[in-house]
């Protein structure tokens, strides 16, 4: 262990998992502690589940590090205990005290997916899907109380596809962040980076999701309500209601037609459902009603038994 670089882990959920994966096989560093959130309620049976981050670290044999906040003399004592050179935080999802911060010799590294300034905060994937943007991509960035706010280090872009949700763009900016992240901490450590302060001018913020964020308003445009489809998955998802149940949408498809429904009401066609929305109809294609598994829309459509006409809530 002597002479290799020291590292404390900060980070939580399936995001932060190759970062994680990629520092503890670096035969120059040790990941001495691994800090993520306690178990959480989950699934149908609301049995405690841990976090992605603790699964891996447990599988790995890194001591690994659970508290409910850090802002206590116990938190503090702890992360001086393994004097850690450098923290490395990527998606923890929690406050990290501005004590603490100057605690490991080249300080605090934060990893984020997007371009900082723009979408800082706690749903920058998202918020890229959301607005059509193009690109989005990683910040390597010093870490500042300030939130996301630090001075850049690296950034590094990457295209958005047509049919990206917040599940493969999220897992494509995580493979990026784990393959860039070793040599841009090799080099901060070296002095080979000069950081270069965010303009504030420019910042964006974004803030974190609720299951209410997911509701549909259907007289917003087709293309705003296709985008959000995509990006709202896997967490919370996009959903209506119809018959006081929840449905939730996975799969949706913008079409040109001169076919005028209104919003929120649907038309079943020979191959397709359409919804109507603020400006013209998509194609619903795959769905999950409460309760049951994900399934073709027109498969839910004839299950449920629905007339013509007949609108979500």
């Amino acid at each position: 262990m002597e002479g290799k670089l020291r590292l404390v882990f900060f980070g939580t959920p399936e995001f932060a998992v190759p970062s994680l994966r990629t520092l503890a096989a670096q035969p120059d560093f040790v990941v001495v502690l691994v800090v993520t959130q306690p178990d959480r309620p989950a699934g149908r049976g609301r049995g405690l589940q841990p976090p992605p981050v603790k699964v891996l670290a447990q599988e790995l044999g890194l001591p690994c590090w659970q508290p409910e906040t850090l802002r206590t003399a116990e938190a503090e004592a702890r992360l001086a205990a393994v004097a850690p050179m450098l923290a490395v935080v990527v998606a923890y999802g929690k406050i990290i005290p501005a004590s603490m911060l100057s605690m490991p010799r080249h300080g605090f590294l934060n990893v984020h997916p997007s371009l900082l300034p723009r979408y800082r905060g706690a749903s920058p994937i998202q918020a890229a899907l959301l607005n059509g943007d193009a690109i989005t991509g990683i910040s390597f960035a010093v870490m500042t109380p300030e939130l996301d706010a630090g001075p850049i280090l690296r950034q590094f872009a990457i295209p958005i596809v047509p049919d990206d949700t917040g599940v493969t763009l999220g897992a494509r900016l995580a493979e990026v962040a784990a393959e860039l992240l070793p040599d841009t901490i090799r080099d901060w450590i070296a002095g080979r980076i000069v950081p270069i302060p965010q303009d504030e001018g420019e910042a964006t913020y974004t803030r974190p999701l609720t299951k209410a964020d997911g509701r549909v308003d259907w007289s917003e445009p087709a293309e705003r309500i296709e985008r959000k489809i995509r990006a709202l998955q896997p967490w919370p998802c996009a959903w209506t209601t119809i018959g006081g149940r929840r449905l939730i949408l996975l799969r949706a498809r913008l079409i040109e037609t001169e076919m005028n429904l209104a919003p929120g009401c649907l038309s079943v066609m020979p191959t397709v459902v359409l919804v109507g929305t603020g400006t013209r109809p998509l194609v619903l294609e795959t769905v999950q009603p409460e309760g049951k598994r994900a399934m073709s829309a027109l498969d839910w459509w004839r299950g449920a038994r629905l007339a013509n006409g007949t609108c979500f809530e």
